[in-house]
This record gives C-alpha cells, structure tokens and sequence, in this order.
C-alpha cells in the first residue's frame, strides 16, 4: 500500500487492486497535510488552518473530527496497524501512522538518492534511475490541497523534481546519448525559461552533435529572455559556456568512457564534433557576429557621435569621448583586429566581424576571448546614451525646442 502526494492526493493498494482518492476539497487537503506531517502529531488548530484558512466555521473542530471520521473509514485494512488505527488521536491533534505502507515520495527520494551514488561511475545506469524516479511524478505534487503545510511541501518536491531533471539529462550526455534529448531539453527551456541550467545542457547537446550554430542560437534565445524578462546578462556558466563553443573547447567533447574490467578489442571513445566544417562553422562566426551587432552598433552610436551646440553638446562630447577610448582600450584595440574587427567596429561606430585578423579570414578563436566582455562594456555604454539623450531633450525643451546649429 502506498500513499501518493506526487500528484492528485490518493491512496494505492496494489495488492487488492483498489485506487482510493479523497472526495471533496476538504479530505483531500486533510489526508494530504497527514501523510506530509507522517509519524507527527498535528494539531488541531493547523489542521483547521489547512482545511479552512481565514473562514473556519463556528463548530470547526466538530467539522474537522467529521472529516477524520469519514476518512478512516476509507482506509482500508492493512496488515501493519490495526483497523482504523492509521490515524490515532491524541491530546492536541491527530497522527498518521504509516506503518508497512510508505509514500511516493520517499520512492523518489531514495531512487535519487541511489541515482546520485551511481553517476560518478555509471552515468547511463544513472540515468534510468532519474527516469524511474521522475516516472512517479502523475502531476504537480499535493495538486488539488490548498494550505501552508501541503503548499510548503508540493514548493520543496517541485524544486527537487527539477533538479531531478537537470541531472537526469546532464548523466545522458555523459553517457553519449546526446542525439536523443535535445527534443526534451528544448520543451524544459520553453516550461522553465528563467533556468539557465537547461540551456546549457542543451547548448552541449547541440555541440557534440555537430550543430554549434544552433548551440550559439540558445544561448542568443536564453540572454534575450532574460533581459528581456528580468533585466539581466545570462550568469558566467553559460556566458562560459557560449565561449567554450566559439573557442572548440576540447572540454566539450564527449567524456572518455571509465575503464571496465573486459574492455572490447579496437573500442573507441566517440569523436566530437569537426572542429571547423565549411559550412556550420561560417554559420556559426555569423550568428556570433550578429549576437553582438546590434550592441555594438549602440555602442558606436555612444562612441561616434556627439550633440551639437550647449550643454547638451558637451556631455555628449564628453560621453562620445569616453565610449570611443573606453571600447578601445578594453583589451581588443582600436586597429589590433586588422582593418575592421571588433574593436575597430565598436570605438568607431561599424560593424562587428568586417576585418581580418593579420589580413586572414576572421578568426572565432580571438573573437569568441572579446565578446563577454564586449558586452558589459556595451552595455554600461547603450545605458549612458540613453542617460544623455533624455538630458539632451530636457535641455531642448528648456531653450524652447531650438538647439544651436540644428
């Protein structure tokens, strides 16, 4: 017999073939917050809290021994406690004996738990585990329960249950199996788009499958989202993670199996990806370049160009100043990428990628070193421009709407 939280509240008898669930808001959220609170006394002054909230009627406790009697009688017999003695009275509340029966939680716990033990040395045996756990899952946890002790508890489960996710898929692709989550991953980054985590995983999948625009797509997609969403630059794993890409790392290749007692004669860790295809790798300089462009483009707005005529002409003077000298001497250089390269592009208003590196073809290597941190500076510069073009129509409306030489 098995009490199941993971879900819509029920209890399951396998050996009897019965399938009981809770009728009515009420013994759904008292039989839930009892199996949460197992083995411990629960007052009846929480209980009422869970079931009722701010409106308790006039005879809540009668109401609550109510719903505790017609919950008894729905447990069935069992062989550990007595009939009737799953739930015991005491002097302040009510207890839940589990007795020989458990819940589905603590099954998933304890198959995490063997999962974890397992994916140091056997990630695919690692991963089937985190598969059976999260196969338990039938919904969101304590779905139908209202109150703070079955609230509080469906919060921890559904944390867990994505953690759960997050290694079940990061022991796939260190068992290889790379080519066959990159469908579930991109559903995870579209149900939990502020967790960098998935995007990551699913930028990795990309790569060793030989798609690094698509890997830098991700990352293009996940920054967009979260600036958009909270106003924030992606976190130094992932911005790692887009760099590694454009670098090739050889980190990113696919782990080296553990040595087994019987290795198989002329076995062979598989291959990562080419490191520079014709085609995907000209795809990927490209959406690298864009990934930057516009920014840059901002930059050199800042950077090129200053507003004529009174105070508003001298700040923005001053800021044109800064943004050109400050972009340029943030480690690229002005001329150190030959002609037109990032640096180049940024100081002086033009476009990211349109030189070569000592007269060669642009080079991913020396880019992908300049990008991270490109874009703080960017940044910090598209916010100073805008800073001085509100400053600038202030000063506009104050003279009447006229600025000299306009």
């Amino acid at each position: 017999m098995q009490f199941r939280i993971l879900g819509p509240v029920e209890i399951q008898d396998e050996a009897r073939g019965l399938w009981i669930h809770p009728t009515g808001a009420k013994q759904r959220a008292l039989l839930g917050a009892l199996v949460v609170k197992a083995g411990h006394e629960v007052s009846v002054h929480r209980l009422i809290d869970e079931l009722w909230g701010d409106h308790p009627p006039a005879n809540a406790a009668n109401a609550l021994q109510a719903h505790v009697a017609r919950l008894r009688r729905r447990l069935p017999d069992a062989a550990g406690p007595a009939p009737g003695e799953w739930i015991t009275t005491r002097s302040l509340g009510y207890v839940l004996h589990l007795g020989p029966a458990g819940t589905d939680a603590q099954r998933f716990h304890h198959l995490a738990a063997q999962a974890r033990q397992t994916a140091g040395h056997d990630p695919a045996r690692a991963a089937e585990l985190w598969r059976r756990a999260l196969s338990l899952w039938r919904g969101p946890a304590l779905e139908g329960t209202h109150g703070d002790i079955c609230a509080a508890e469906a919060a921890q489960l559904e944390e867990h249950r994505v953690s759960a996710l997050e290694m079940l898929y990061e022991a796939s692709l260190r068992a290889g199996r790379h080519g066959e989550v990159t469908g579930e991953l991109e559903e995870l980054t579209c149900d939990h788009p502020m967790r960098e985590r998935f995007y990551d995983l699913l930028m990795t999948a990309f790569y060793r499958c030989g798609r690094q625009a698509e890997a830098l797509g991700v990352y293009e997609r996940a920054r967009k989202r979260l600036v958009h969403e909270l106003g924030v630059e992606p976190g130094p794993a992932l911005r790692g993670r887009m760099e590694a890409i454009l670098r090739q790392d050889p980190s990113l290749a696919l782990p080296a199996p553990p040595p087994t007692t019987h290795p198989r004669p002329g076995s062979r860790p598989e291959p990562g990806p080419a490191r520079d295809s014709a085609g995907d790798s000209k795809t990927a300089r490209a959406l690298a370049a864009r990934t930057t462009r516009g920014e840059a483009a901002a930059s050199g707005a800042v950077g090129g160009g200053a507003v004529a005529g009174g105070a508003a002409g001298s700040e923005a003077a001053r800021s044109g100043a800064v943004a050109s000298g400050a972009v340029a001497g943030a480690g690229v250089g002005g001329g150190a990428v030959g002609g037109g390269g990032v640096g180049g592009a940024v100081a002086g208003g033009g476009s990211a990628g349109g030189g070569d590196v000592g007269g060669g073809e642009p080079s991913v290597l020396s880019l992908g070193s300049q990008i991270a941190r490109l874009n703080h500076r960017i940044e910090g510069l598209r916010l100073q421009q805008q800073q001085l073009l509100r400053r600038f129509e202030q000063l506009t409306a104050a003279a009447g709407g006229t600025v000299p030489g306009h």
